[in-house]
């Protein structure tokens, strides 16, 4: 039995996206499987702080399987719980 598995990470963009297909060994984690892939030499200015697989949010101590793409997410420009209040208060401010 091989001890590799074949895995995606994605990075994406407004203007650009980014996946690279990987093989590594069985037991890496999310955060190491971005470490080992080329995103940090073509972002260096990159962060790690949340990632998911397949759209579900996952730790970065996840221990990634087989198949999983490990997509790597930009930090929000605004809370989308604040920003939905702050619209709900104007709405109410119009029609008073």
């Amino acid at each position: 039995m091989d001890n590799l598995i074949s895995i995606e990470v994605a990075y994406g963009l407004p203007e650009q996206q980014f996946l690279y297909q990987l093989q590594l060994p069985y037991g890496v984690t999310a955060k190491q499987a971005v470490e080992s892939s080329p995103l940090l030499n073509d972002q260096p200015d990159l962060v790690i702080e949340q990632v998911g697989v397949f759209s579900r949010p996952v730790n970065l101590n996840y221990l990634v399987r087989d198949g999983d793409r490990i997509e790597v997410y930009r930090p929000l420009k605004a809370d989308p719980r604040e920003r939905r209040r702050k619209q709900v208060e104007e709405e109410r401010a119009e029609s008073s």
